[in-house]
């Protein structure tokens, strides 16, 4: 049972491993995106480092040695870079972009199981070329650097005492363990940074059998590595225990007083432990550099007890190994990182599932309460009524906070992009500026998720056929870079997110052209500009010349619409030949609940969404149905606007009551009136989705259920007024649009 739930342990810390991995790949990306425009910029440079060291520590404790191996060559490049052996260049931030897409595959293999052995191969020469990079780049330094490592090598054969090595000397506190340390995880890093000379386990501290805690730590290890790289990147294999272990380095040309100092740190003054441990060193081959007999260097010398205490502190203060020359305490940077990360607020990982499933709970917990509002006026009971009120506005508020738990910031699907402009911009020949605003504005996750896939479709297209090559744009009296824009922002209840181009925009006598061409539009029409603009999101239209990789190919933009619409969205297309385009997305906040207006008509309950209502008024004279003929419009206060009588919209049948109300509704064009036959005021709505085979239908967002059981259709009132408009003579195709809806 014990084995069980140590695998379900590991299995939770390896997913954990995995999410954080890729949160480690997105900074390391943003890093070199934002290095290869400002190459000076050092922090980012830090940043990229931390990223893939972290990833190649992490996975060394997991003992995935693919990744750890494949991380180290490209960690190894980015300390070439903060050294100033390489400078940065735009071949060497493609080379380590080209590693963050290896090392996404390299986790994949871990996440899937499988191997790929073609991408394996290729994996192999990409870490080949890094190691060229970086002997490259480091020139003679690097020769420097190897002979120096061939006479360290000669020299330990010859003498058997590895002068040229250094020494490590590890005592790990007693939490280590229950801290989810595991030693041997750290000991078997080492192999990474260099070769392991030998090792000796210190392990008097372990007590009688029947007083061992198995959760406490009593070990500890003295340690001979050969190493070409500096302290530094020995210091960082230990990164994540300093907290929890007591580190002492010693460099090659360490001196006597250096070694004294370690004797007295870890001995103090007791002989026997003096003489066991310089017994033990010796057999590594770790001597003082001036021979001294061991029983004097039982009482270490005043100059000794200085030197430990310069540079440990003090004698009994477990702390980090000594800093590199203008570096800072490791220990103290690791403490302040993670006293940041607490500062920052506690964060903890929730399955999707789990929050979907919270999500749903919810909503039957709103339509229960709908319930027992309707019996407590039924019963006409102040208490009962009063509670029903009470627990209303508890479930109102639990909706709230749980549909928040769902919304994310779209920035990060943004950032997304600066690789993707990045790469296509250099496949095109075109420079191209990307320019990211509105990154804060949240979007229900589910909506995130599937918002990605259309945004990368438009983001390519604006590349390959709106904005233009440098020389076309300076013969046009343009920037020969191109500027491409994505942005976000919340407006009536509703996301809007805009994809915009400052290239040749949309031609359109070439549309409508192509449109005739294709029998969708008879050669006699006249089509107002934003229509001729909307002809591009039909089935297979397209106006490309050639077919290429990027797009072109006849498909595409009918589903990104059609994407679009499955989300209750919509999608509007906006351009000026010769200065751009622009593509708007309107999205609901959520999908799951929402706060809507509950009508009826013909016995059919109808839910409005609440951030949609303007207004309700009387239905006016000029709407009753013997006077319109169903649709038309009517003066609101000196305001023209249309409107859309439900009742003859579906179809419905029955007798009219003797009073109708007109709901004012705002869609992005203008506002228009429904009439119905009832209002029965706010109602939250508990969003269930269509069946497959209703899917198709116009103007239904979907479905909800009442308190009183009875089911009601939710409209989607841009979508119903569009359909409504595009029926053959709908007064409302001439309607006058409504300046106050902009």
């Amino acid at each position: 049972m014990k084995r069980d739930d140590d695998d379900e342990i590991l299995a939770a810390a390896r997913v954990g491993f995995l999410d954080e991995a890729q949160d480690m790949l997105r900074q390391f990306e943003q890093a070199l995106l934002v290095m290869e425009t400002a190459p000076d910029d050092h922090e980012n440079l830090n940043a990229a480092f931390r990223a893939a060291h972290t990833i190649k520590g992490t996975a060394g404790l997991f003992g995935f040695e693919a990744v750890v191996a494949f991380t180290h060559d490209a960690e190894t490049l980015l300390e070439g870079l903060r050294s100033a052996q390489i400078v940065v260049s735009e071949p060497v931030i493609a080379l380590l972009l080209r590693s963050r897409d290896e090392i996404e595959r390299l986790l994949d293999e871990v996440r899937t199981g499988t191997a790929d052995l073609a991408a394996a191969a290729a994996g192999a020469a990409l870490g080949a070329e890094l190691r060229a990079a970086m002997a490259g780049g480091s020139g003679s330094g690097a020769s420097a650097a190897a002979a120096a490592h061939d006479t360290v090598a000669d020299s330990d054969g010859a003498d058997g005492e590895q002068a040229g090595a250094w020494h490590l000397s590890l005592r790990f506190g007693g939490d280590a363990l229950r801290n989810g340390l595991d030693p041997l995880s750290f000991i078997r890093y080492l192999d990474s940074v260099g070769t392991v000379l030998g090792i000796e386990t210190l392990a008097d501290a372990v007590p009688a059998l029947e007083a061992l805690d198995p959760e406490h730590c009593h070990l500890g290890f003295e340690i001979r590595l050969d190493s070409p790289g500096p302290r530094s990147l020995i210091e960082q294999v230990f990164d994540f225990c300093a907290e929890d272990c007591d580190i002492a380095i010693l460099s090659p040309d360490f001196g006597p007083n250096d070694f004294d100092a370690l004797l007295l740190r870890r001995c103090g003054d007791d002989a026997d432990a003096t003489t066991d441990l310089l017994d033990l060193w010796d057999r590594l081959g770790f001597r003082r550099p001036e021979a001294r007999a061991p029983a004097a260097k039982a009482a270490a010398p005043v100059e000794a007890k200085a030197a430990a205490m310069a540079t440990t502190g003090t004698a009994s203060a477990p702390t980090a190994a000594a800093p590199a020359p203008g570096g800072t305490d490791r220990r103290q940077a690791t403490r302040d990182r993670r006293n940041a990360d607490a500062n920052a607020g506690s964060f903890i990982r929730v399955r999707a599932d789990k929050l979907d499933r919270l999500i749903d709970i919810i909503g039957e917990l709103v339509i229960a309460s709908s319930g027992a509002q309707l019996v407590a006026d039924e019963a006409a009971s102040a208490p009962f009524h009063e509670a029903a009120l009470r627990i209303a506005g508890l479930v109102e508020d639990a909706r709230d906070r749980a549909l928040g738990l769902r919304m994310v910031p779209i920035g990060e699907t943004f950032a997304r992009f600066q690789r993707v402009v990045r790469d296509v911009s250099k496949q095109l020949g075109k420079e191209v500026d990307l320019e990211l605003t509105g990154g804060d504005t949240e979007l229900d996750k589910a909506m995130v998720e599937v918002i990605a896939d259309p945004l990368m479709h438009l983001v390519r297209n604006s590349l390959d056929h709106g904005i233009e090559i440098g020389a076309d744009r300076v013969a046009a009296g343009k920037s020969a870079k191109g500027r491409l824009a994505l942005n976000a922002y919340q407006e009536s209840g509703q996301i809007v997110i805009e994809v915009s181009d400052d290239g040749k925009g949309l031609k359109r006598d070439r549309i409508l052209a192509k449109a005739i061409e294709r029998g969708l539009v008879s050669p006699d029409a006249v089509l107002s500009d934003a229509e001729v603009n909307e002809l591009i999101l039909m089935p297979g239209f397209s106006t490309a010349e050639q077919v290429t990789d990027l797009s072109g190919r006849g498909v595409g933009m009918d589903v990104v619409r059609r994407n679009i619409e499955s989300l209750r969205g919509q999608m509007h297309i906006a351009s000026t030949e010769g200065a751009g385009t622009t593509i708007q997305i309107r999205l609901p906040l959520t999908l799951a609940i929402i706060d809507g207006f509950l009508t009826n008509v013909a016995g059919i309950h109808y839910v409005v969404p609440l951030e949609s209502v303007v207004e309700c008024i009387e239905n006016p004279p000029a709407c009753h149905a013997d006077a319109s003929g169903g649709n038309g419009c009517f003066d609101l206060r000196g305001e023209v606007l249309p409107f859309v009588d439900l009742r003859r919209c579906f179809r419905l049948d029955g007798e009219r009551p003797p009073r109708q109300s007109m709901l004012i509704v705002r869609t992005e064009r203008s506002k228009v009136g429904l009439l119905v036959d009832r209002l029965h005021g706010q109602h939250q709505t508990v969003i269930k989705p269509l069946a497959r085979v209703f899917a198709q239908l116009r103007g239904i967002a979907g479905s909800t259920i009442l308190g009183s059981g009875e089911v009601a259709l939710v409209l989607d009132v841009s979508a119903l007024v569009a359909h409504v408009v595009q029926r053959p003579n709908s007064p409302l195709s001439s309607a006058p649009r409504s300046a106050a809806a902009h």
